[in-house]
């Protein structure tokens, strides 16, 4: 499980209170208990595309809100539950923090000292660099939702290289966490056991669950979105599940996202004692924000006030969640998503500047509603000179847009997080990967001709960002057929996540007026747009523009 970009999720911040939405079609559930003021820009951010939900607790508050649909049919409410993803890092890191207060482990403890089996570079670790992601392990122990038991997951992380000398610098990793999970797990008998009676129950209250196995979290589930079609991914996973133990396996509401949240950071989850160990201990970035076990410490510089932030997304269950904690303000906030079109991330950017500065959050920009004659009239398949082409169908709201081709893809790319110059070293390193000229690399190309028989060629496909992330597209050659699969990769140029057999790139086109279409609708200046005219579809955007006929 990945989490989102940090800085879309320090973008939320207090100053200004949410409010409820009017109920309707797609629009959710409105509790009456929360301010109305900004329900009308609330449903219009509904309507461009987001669905999940909205919870805020504290400073007078107590605020859900529900937005758009948990599947094809039935809307999101309260009570809808959404997998958390990365933020599941923070209930391992309490976990953790709990048990060192008890004095079952230190913070100091090597994890071979703690995990029988255990070897490799991943023994010689300490569990505070576990926590802050210092540790130096590079690489994944185990995909989302692949069948991982506990020596397989032991076995998999002692056989993890290290990037850099323990403590001297920052690397994001996943398998870090299972391995904490693991030491949970081995430290009071079962790591789900602790988790479910010791860190997610308070005042006998339980404080959801996991997204697969037992103890699941209770009630209704919202299905995610994954390269434009519903997530098969929907809690039904058999296991074992140390794939994602301690890492990304937690599911819940966003309303008990944020009261948890709420109860961590004022001592109810864990002893006071212990929430200071866990703001205390930090890897300082130097621009003024810091790794803390399990979430990232933001200070006020960039919105006025301090914040705690976690998020998590980019995972095969198609959704992201944003967590906020305000402590000059007492408030915690939590966004939940399963759309692809606005993702929690991108509500958070969008409305966070307002929401600190007490102004009314904006509407989403350049939205007309939607002609369906106009949008049938689009329709059809449009190829540029370079061989690619957009494969154009008419939505409920706007044009769905399937690009193949590097040149297609390019030209579609618009993010507020990566440059165009980010995306050309992306793809050089994607292309390094593929070609063998790593280790990693020898051992991807080893497991996907494993697969998929013996690779002939690697051609780019092309960059999107989606869930928060860059992926790469590449087209593989075999003797046999062609297949489309995406990778994403780490702050080091390991495999964050990847996907074989993938649909091209899809993105969705809003209408704004007279023929003219765009996406990308929050965070992105004037992210892409795109005009229809005489059989020619213009496509204009960070990356020039390109020109497709309709064939």
């Amino acid at each position: 499980m990945r989490r989102i970009s940090t800085m879309i999720a320090a973008a939320l911040l207090a100053g200004g209170c949410m409010t409820s939405v009017e109920e309707g079609p797609g629009r959710g559930e409105a509790p009456p208990d929360c301010d109305p003021e900004l329900a009308s820009a609330l449903a219009a951010w509904a309507d461009a595309g987001f669905a999940g939900a909205v919870a805020i607790d504290g400073n007078g508050m107590d605020c859900r809100v529900a937005l758009g649909n948990a599947d094809e049919s039935t809307p999101n409410t309260d009570d809808t539950v959404f997998g958390i993803g990365s933020v599941s890092k923070g209930f391992t890191a309490a976990a953790i923090l709990d048990l060192a207060q008890d004095g079952a482990l230190s913070l100091g403890d090597k994890a071979g000292a703690l995990l029988p089996g255990l070897s490799g570079p991943a023994a010689d670790v300490t569990v505070e660099q576990l926590l802050l992601h210092t540790s130096g392990l590079e690489g994944e122990h185990g995909r989302d939702h692949q069948p991982l038991d506990r020596d397989e997951a032991i076995a998999a992380i002692s056989g993890l290289a290290s990037a850099f000398e323990p403590g001297s610098d920052f690397l994001y990793s996943n398998a870090g966490y299972s391995l904490l999970a693991l030491i949970v797990d081995e430290t009071t008998g079962s790591y789900r056991d602790y988790l479910a009676e010791e860190i997610l129950v308070l005042d006998g209250e339980r404080f959801g669950g996991f997204w697969d196995g037992e103890p699941a979290a209770p009630g209704p589930r919202a299905v995610g979105t994954v390269d434009g079609a519903p997530s098969t991914e929907n809690g039904d996973f058999a296991g074992p599940f140390w794939a994602m133990e301690g890492n990304g396996d937690l599911a819940m509401t966003a309303g008990q996202l944020a009261d948890w949240m709420k109860a961590l950071f004022e001592g109810e989850v864990v002893d006071p004692a212990a929430v200071e160990v866990l703001t205390s201990t930090r890897f300082d970035y130097g621009d003024g924000s810091a790794e803390i076990p399990g979430w990232v410490s933001v200070g006020p510089d960039m919105f006025g006030t301090p914040l705690i932030t976690a998020s998590g997304g980019g995972g095969d269950t198609g959704h992201n969640a944003v967590a906020v904690w305000l402590p000059e303000l007492e408030m915690s906030i939590a966004v939940t998503s399963n759309s692809e079109e606005v993702i929690a991330g991108d509500l958070v950017e969008a409305i966070g500047p307002a929401l600190a500065a007490g102004e009314p959050i904006p509407m989403p920009e350049g939205h007309a509603e939607a002609d369906p004659e106009e949008l049938q009239s689009r329709v059809g398949t449009y190829t540029l000179e370079s061989g690619g082409s957009y494969a154009v169908t008419a939505g409920e709201d706007g044009l769905e847009v399937a690009a193949e081709g590097a040149d297609a893809v390019a030209a579609m790319f618009a993010s507020a997080d990566f440059t165009v110059e980010d995306v050309a070293a992306h793809e050089d390193l994607v292309l390094a990967l593929l070609n063998g000229e790593t280790e990693a690399g020898r051992e991807e190309i080893e497991a996907v001709e494993g697969d998929i028989g013996e690779i002939e060629a690697v051609e780019l496909a092309g960059t999107a960002e989606e869930q928060g992330e860059l992926r790469t597209y590449v087209r593989f050659t075999t003797a046999g057929a062609e297949l489309l699969g995406w990778y994403a990769l780490d702050e080091r140029g390991g495999i964050g996540g990847v996907m074989l057999d993938a649909s091209p790139p899809a993105f969705t086109l809003v209408p704004t007026g007279e023929g003219e279409y765009r996406r990308d609708l929050v965070g992105v200046g004037d992210g892409v747009r795109v005009v229809f005219a005489e059989g020619l579809m213009t496509v204009t955007g960070p990356a020039g523009t390109a020109e497709a006929r309709l064939s």
